[in-house]
């Protein structure tokens, strides 16, 4: 059995891994034991009901963090001319075309967001090996292939990210940072668990959302009870 240091083992003092909690006490557990010398992340872990395979349970798609998420967010703009200039007034990081595709194509993907004008998709379609492996492939089905780059940049600028049900039926996403404060990360755990059940597919039989958990990047997990997530307040 795997032995462990001194502050994981108090931070698991007075946390019973099967016992659920209500959101506000299980924030204020995670918070008291997110005792790491850097800002830890909050992340929220979601098992649902889904089977992948089926295209209509595959379910990925964008939500905007009341609070944003502790982040700082680098966004990479395909576009040119006045959408350029646009992009570039949003506060995009990068902006290019033929350019930016040379950089990115050399290794250098220095963003965490990639967004394109339509006409410049046949350009960012052969950057798919390259984008696509690691989540940053444009689509138009999360808003990042758009016309209105400048809408596009100040959403992912102040807080809007995408949720992604991994093959095992888990959903897994960062709602903060340690610093916030319980209400702000309250909030932000509503928005995604609110999103995603009424995302729930129609093909669904029996119970959709089977277990919910929060937990710091380094401190131990809580159990959030499912019935207090979908309770109005």
């Amino acid at each position: 059995m795997a032995k462990h240091g001194k502050r994981i083992t108090q931070a698991r003092e007075g946390i019973d891994r099967n016992l659920e909690q209500n959101l506000a006490t299980a924030v204020k557990l995670i918070k008291a034991r997110a005792t790491a010398k850097f800002d830890e992340t909050i992340d929220l872990a979601m098992n649902l009901n889904l089977d992948t395979r089926k295209a209509d349970q595959n379910i990925r798609g964008m939500v905007q963090l009341p609070h944003g998420t502790g982040k700082t967010i680098r966004v990479a703009v395909f576009a040119k001319g006045e959408a350029a200039a646009a992009a570039e007034a949003a506060g995009a990081d990068f902006v290019g075309a033929e350019d930016l595709a040379e950089k990115i194509e050399a290794g250098q993907i220095e963003f965490d967001r990639c967004i394109s004008t339509p006409d410049l998709m046949p350009l960012v379609g052969k950057l798919g090996k390259v984008l696509g492996p690691k989540g940053l492939m444009p689509n138009p089905k999360l808003g990042t292939v758009t016309p209105k780059v400048e809408v596009a940049v100040k959403a992912a600028k102040s807080g809007q990210i995408e949720y992604r049900v991994e093959k095992s039926g888990i959903l897994q996403v960062g709602v903060g940072k340690a610093s916030f404060t319980e209400k702000q990360i309250e909030d932000n755990v509503r928005a995604i668990t609110d999103i995603v059940t009424k995302s729930r597919p129609t093909t669904v039989k029996g119970t959709y959302v089977k277990r919910v958990s929060i937990s710091s990047t380094m401190g131990p997990s809580v159990r959030v009870a499912v019935a207090d997530l979908s309770a109005k307040n």
